[in-house]
């Protein structure tokens, strides 16, 4: 009997503008920003506290750091550089420089810990660093273990317009200073001028991208993402909007760019279409109000808790937010009245959309134009198989009937970097890549998310593996056992709570525990409450079952 995922019910509701199938240009991920480059040199390209940068600054910035890599650094084709970035000018610049000759990079969460950081360093192998001078502090354990040879600084004062860059230069005044024998640190602004050589690229086979994720057991591994896998994603999202004002769309860049969903969706998308971006690195609701009124933003890609947040803010305030067209929600469940109320309040159209690191991210959207089922993670974009399996047999499961939903498509990761178990789980015989989600497919092929195969906890948009979050309470000296669950959070939609029993004659306070992990975890992954136990719930085998505590 043929598959009823692979005669595709989805197609019959892509609008005509929409093709079932696309071209992918032979090209490297850096073709974006050259293509951009020489349509729309003197438009302005990226946007920080009101200073502005053209395609063409952007260029030339990107040019003088791929020499300075390349002839100076001598970093070789598809040897790893990190960025540890928040979203300002510097991120682009350093991504395509990158990538322009033939590096990969690897995304570095600015949030994470000295000891995260350090881990997911010695595992790339990434032997430079490009970071700013307001977060070398986070770098401390990977330079003292000797795993940096080479940091490139950046004042993030230099990216600031007067008087915010003299305000700035007063506040770091009092930063501690990285000081270290074996690194090498160079300031970006004495990079001199120079051109990069040229480099063979097969945009098919060479990593663009590090994406760091806790994928099936939560411990963090790198999907590598081609320049293909990049590219296709950038555009089939760029079909699926196809009313796009090429040369002038507005995106609010707030979401981080180094998450996947903020990179392609984000940082790329923008570039692709010739739009410009309003770099912001952190997320307040108040000032991203100000800014979408301010700059006339038309998109805005974002996670439930921030719509949330604006929806709060734009509710209370005369605020004209009506230049908004197409905003895209993801990581998280968007809950059908938070869609509404921002589509009354912006008249803009919110669709959510669903993907993974693995897959440069996006598998499935609702329709840009067309029509948009609340609820659902839509259907899948062009070129892009889905199907729902049985977790256990891994048979297609009928429609209407959970299982596990899995994907093909050419944005699909090209495995895990140094994980060939972590691969020979990921996929399945047949090359499909398993999400770890429980969907249902209905009859029309829209996709419905009703589950999590695994424990993960889904906070603000953030992956939260409790795994992981375990691990630092077990280095507590007073724990004997932990678990940690998500809990409802009418923010976050999820937040962390963990169980602790502690050992035979121990006491200890919420406070210590949470204090704790916050010198060892990102922020987002502490625990927010803790509830001391005397035992925690367990299988026959001794497993702990964190179902049984999430009912309780």
């Amino acid at each position: 009997m043929e598959s009823v995922y692979l005669k595709r019910p989805w197609l019959k509701h892509y609008p005509p503008e929409v093709p079932h199938t696309l071209e992918y240009p032979d090209k490297p991920l850096f073709w974006l920003l050259d293509e951009a480059h020489k349509k729309y040199a003197d438009k302005t390209a990226m946007v920080f506290y009101d200073k502005k940068w053209s395609y063409r600054d952007l260029h030339a910035m990107h040019l003088r750091l791929a020499a300075f890599l390349q002839n100076v650094l001598n970093i070789k084709p598809q040897d790893r550089v990190a960025l540890l970035l928040p979203n300002c000018p510097l991120y682009p610049i350093s991504y395509f420089a990158i990538l322009r000759i033939n590096g990969i990079v690897v995304q570095l969460n600015p949030l994470y810990s000295e000891y995260e950081l350090e881990k997911l360093i010695e595992d790339s192998g990434s032997r430079v660093i490009i970071t700013l001078d307001v977060l070398t502090h986070k770098l401390g354990r990977a330079v003292e273990a000797g795993l940096v040879d080479v940091m490139i600084v950046a004042n993030m004062r230099d990216f600031l317009p007067f008087p915010l860059n003299i305000l700035f230069a007063l506040k770091t005044l009092r930063l501690p200073k990285l000081k270290s024998r074996k690194t090498r640190i160079v300031n970006f602004k004495d990079i001199p001028d120079g051109v990069p050589r040229g480099v063979n690229i097969l945009p098919d086979e060479d990593v663009a991208v590090f994406q760091y994720t806790g994928g099936t057991t939560g411990f963090s591994k790198a999907a590598m993402l081609t320049h293909k896998n990049i590219l296709s994603n950038v555009i089939q999202l760029t079909s699926w909007a196809y009313q796009v004002d090429v040369g002038n769309e507005v995106t609010l860049a707030v979401l981080p760019f180094f998450h996947v969903y903020g990179m392609t969706v984000g940082m790329l998308f923008t570039i692709y279409v010739g739009g410009t971006l309003i770099l912001e690195p952190r997320f307040d609701a108040e000032r991203v109000v100000k800014l979408i009124e301010k700059y006339r933003v038309t998109m805005l890609p974002g996670v439930p808790t921030m719509y949330v947040a604006i929806n709060r803010v734009a509710s209370k305030k005369k605020v004209n937010l009506m230049s908004m067209k197409f905003c895209l929600s993801g990581g998280a469940p968007l809950p059908v009245e938070v869609a509404n109320e921002f589509e009354r309040l912006t008249g803009a159209k919110l669709r959510e959309g669903y993907g993974l690191s693995e897959t440069s991210p996006v598998t499935h959207a609702n329709l840009a134009y067309g029509e948009s089922r609340k609820g659902s993670i839509g259907i899948p974009v062009p070129d892009t198989l889905a199907k729902v399996v049985d977790v256990d047999t891994g048979e297609e499961v009928p429609i209407g009937v959970p299982g596990e939903l899995c994907i093909k498509g050419p944005q699909v990761m090209k495995g895990y970097w140094n994980r060939p178990e972590e691969n020979e789980i990921a996929f399945d015989k047949g090359g499909w890549f398993k999400t770890g989600d429980i969907a249902i497919m209905d009859e029309d092929g829209y996709f419905y998310i009703v589950d999590r195969k695994k424990d993960m906890i889904i906070a603000g948009g953030y992956n939260i593996y409790p795994r992981e979050v375990e691990e630092v309470l077990y280095g507590h000296p007073k724990v004997l056992e932990a678990a940690v669950v998500g809990v409802k959070d009418e923010y976050r939609g999820e937040t962390v709570k963990a169980y602790i029993v502690l050992k035979p004659g121990e006491k200890a306070a919420s406070e210590e525990i949470i204090e704790f992990c916050k010198s060892r975890l990102a922020s987002y992954k502490v625990p927010k409450i803790v509830e001391f136990v005397s035992e925690l719930p367990k299988s026959p085998i001794g497993k702990v079952l964190r179902r049984e505590l999430k009912k309780q």
